[in-house]
């Protein structure tokens, strides 16, 4: 889609880099918003929750798309923060949807399948499955969509705000802390020094997902979305995933196998959520991709284990 601009908010962090990067690939002029990190040349330094900062960007660069990215994601660090939290997750994006409604920009609010309960025996959860979050993160990001889905509806553009729910993701880190999977290969070097020993988690069901898989989604959302004659038909909840099932401990077991390392010093911890806990995690969040197969949208994701395998250069001959 040629002749298109795209913009990115929390185009610093793990997902947004990549999220970046598919647009640019498709040949679409893709400016981004950070903060701390921020170029002010690709990437533009915004206060989210500063509405003017924001209208002045949305005017300058004029995009076509919005796709936000920038949210507190880190369920203990929301718990920490809560005000701050709801200041960038619910507030923040409240303010975005309704300038990118006034101005016909479309716009895809990032969310996450914390949403969800997860329940054991409840996943697949269908986009139009009924939500209820088990911890500040996940209601934060619940009210976000909320915000979003209601700004667009006052503004009478149904259709030009959709949801995109993921769940954990993983891919090209700037520091393995980024992603609750990339920190997993630092876990299992850890476990290689005398005397260790690391409890990790065996009892959540996780289905992480490529950064680079969501950064093509997101694209063909977009020129999905922005090519039809009715959006109003079209869903305003789509969701995204891997089918790759694994719990914390089965992933440092494939990280363990890929680089040949012994992972004897790692527990399995099958216990499940401490009930006097602050954050409480669901068990299995799987997000069903039914509606966006429906639209016709390309579902498919990269192997775990090859994309690991290739970033650390574990071939095998």
């Amino acid at each position: 889609m040629p002749g298109k601009t795209a913009l990115v908010t929390g185009a610093t962090g793990l997902l947004g880099r990549q999220v970046v990067r598919a647009f640019e690939r498709s040949n679409w002029n893709t400016k981004g918003t950070g903060y701390s990190r921020a170029d002010g040349v690709s990437i533009l330094k915004v206060d989210l929750v500063n509405a003017e900062e924001v209208a002045t960007t949305l005017d300058n660069v004029k995009p076509q798309v919005v796709v936000h990215c920038a949210a507190n994601r880190f369920p203990d660090k929301c718990d920490k923060d809560p005000e701050g939290t709801r200041a960038i997750n619910v507030e923040a994006t409240k303010s975005l949807a309704s300038l990118c409604a006034a101005r016909d920009i479309f716009l895809i609010y990032i969310s996450t399948d914390y949403v969800f309960p997860g329940k054991p025996g409840d996943a697949p959860y269908e986009a139009d499955a009924k939500p209820q979050p088990t911890n500040l993160y996940g209601q934060t990001k619940l009210d976000g969509e909320h915000v979003v889905l209601e700004e667009y509806k006052k503004a009478g553009k149904p259709g030009l705000g959709v949801v995109l729910r993921v769940p954990v993701l993983y891919g090209d880190a700037e520091m393995p802390a980024e992603s609750a999977v990339n920190v997993l290969m630092d876990t299992v070097w850890k476990a290689q020094q005398d005397g260790t020993k690391i409890k990790m988690d065996h009892w959540a069901i996780r289905y992480p997902t490529n950064t680079e898989d969501v950064g093509r989604v997101c694209h063909d959302i977009s020129a999905k979305y922005l090519g039809s004659d009715d959006r109003s038909k079209l869903l305003q909840i789509l969701q995204f995933s891997s089918e790759d099932k694994c719990t914390k401990y089965e992933i440092c077991q494939r990280f363990g196998e890929i680089m040949g390392l012994s992972i004897a010093a790692i527990e399995p911890n099958t216990e499940g959520n401490d009930p006097n806990a602050s954050v409480q995690r669901p068990y299995d969040c799987h997000l069903s991709t039914k509606a966006l197969k429906d639209l016709g949208v390309d579902v498919s994701t990269q192997d775990f284990t090859g994309w690991w395998r290739w970033n650390v250069k574990a071939f095998r001959k």
